[in-house]
């Protein structure tokens, strides 16, 4: 994520050159001449997004004193491999482009290093998901092709059901004749690398042992943060207002032209060193549940999440939440609402026109009009949003893996083939 703060008197003209980068409204052309993202083929999804102080007035309903801070562009996406990685790929196949687009932004040279530039810019993630860690963009293609190649062949009239197991080493014989003459790639998975591996392990026995270590000093502390929360649930105002019809349309518009949505929201973080340490200490440990426990498949009971991270900005007084998901703009925060209200709570509460919480966790996005006009309010438009394999959705993903899976085991039980054809 590289985020930069825009000459204001450039936002404008800024704008209308990343619209150019669009097939529909907020929607990328892959092969757009400035950032063709179809061309990088490690890229899950990327977005260039505008981030403007849309909030900034509730402070001043608190009798808190406006903060002034720049408008910013943000520019992410979810790669294979390392960030730094697909930095420098994007700086040596688009750098054109990118020069162009930085150029609305302060403090660039259009004559100097890009990659540097870019580099030094860098935001890091405070805690990210990944809704299957491994998953690469190669293998959601290859399964795509594949599933499609058997699709088409599979019979139509029950007959499968018959004899499964000759259907099914037919559509074999099939495929493996469609590799032999080219049209059809299926690749090896890719070992994840040694380094990943040992640093996240690290990362695995590492969190828990520090809090193993602290324990007594957790234990003092607990009662003491316990109050100090009920303090703030009891005094915090409570200030949620509907938001604005015109600005709820403009984002309308750029939703639901593919199966999958992006969402980009910002907000700041409630006054106070409180609210603050709570905030870090939260996102530290939704990240290692990310990464450890819900990288397969969903997030607490969520299944319809590809990306999601939250990211600090502004020497921590705010924070930006950027995800992909399934479905329309409504199904998503009403999953939200009713799988995981409670996830929400402990990280949005401390957040300003959050509804109110009782015991961080209770309460909050349970008051489902109160949150959807927090979310509406605080959600940015997403100028340019790139999805590397549209019309595919987690659960066709899902499918197609039990497809792949199905397909290169060496044997089958009658109900196990059975069952596999009807995955086609």
């Amino acid at each position: 994520m590289v985020v930069a703060a825009i000459v204001p008197d450039r936002e404008s003209a800024l704008r209308e050159l990343l619209d150019t980068m669009n097939l529909l409204p907020g929607m990328a052309d892959p092969a757009n001449a400035l950032v063709p993202f179809g061309a990088f083929e490690r890229l899950h999804f990327a977005r260039f997004a505008v981030l403007v102080d849309t909030t900034g007035s509730d402070f001043e309903v608190f009798d808190l004193p406006r903060p002034q801070v720049p408008v910013y562009l943000a520019f992410l996406g979810e790669c294979d491999g390392p960030a730094e990685a697909q930095l420098a790929e994007f700086a040596d196949k688009a750098g054109d482009g990118l020069r162009r687009i930085f150029a609305h932004c302060a403090g660039f040279d259009a004559s100097g290093d890009l990659l540097a530039w870019m580099t030094a810019r860098q935001t890091p993630t405070s805690a990210g998901y990944v809704n299957w860690i491994g998953r690469t963009v190669k293998q959601i293609r290859e399964n795509s092709a594949l599933q499609q190649a058997l699709a088409a062949q599979v019979p139509r009239d029950g007959a499968a059901a018959d004899d499964p197991q000759a259907a099914r080493h037919a559509l074999m014989d099939y495929v493996q004749q469609e590799q032999l003459e080219g049209r059809l790639l299926l690749t090896s998975t890719e070992r994840t690398p040694f380094d990943w591996q040992l640093r996240n392990c690290i990362h695995a026995i590492g969190i828990p042992l520090i809090g193993l270590i602290l324990l007594p000093l957790i234990i003092v502390v607990t009662p003491f943060t316990i109050v100090m929360l009920r303090r703030h649930e009891k005094s915090d105002p409570e200030f949620c207002p509907r938001p604005d019809r015109a600005a709820v349309r403009e984002m309308q518009q750029l939703e639901d032209h593919d199966l999958t949505n992006s969402f980009t929201a910002l907000g700041p973080v409630k006054p106070g060193w409180f609210r603050r340490r709570l905030t870090q200490l939260l996102l530290l440990l939704i990240d290692y549940a990310a990464r450890h426990v819900f990288g397969r498949g969903h997030l607490a009971r969520v299944q319809t999440i590809h990306f999601a991270r939250w990211v600090f900005i502004d020497d921590k007084a705010r924070v930006l939440f950027a995800s992909n998901y399934d479905g329309s703009h409504e199904s998503y925060m009403d999953d939200f609402i009713n799988k995981a209200a409670w996830g929400l709570n402990l990280i949005f509460s401390n957040g300003f026109g959050w509804p109110r919480t009782d015991w961080l966790i209770k309460g909050g996005a349970r008051h489902e009009l109160r949150f959807k006009y927090y979310q509406r309010r605080h959600q940015l438009p997403t100028q340019v949003w790139y999805k590397a394999y549209p019309g595919l959705t987690l659960t066709d993903l899902n499918r197609n893996q039990r497809i792949r899976e199905g397909f290169e085991m060496a044997s089958m039980s009658d109900e196990q083939a059975l069952a596999w054809l009807r995955l086609l």
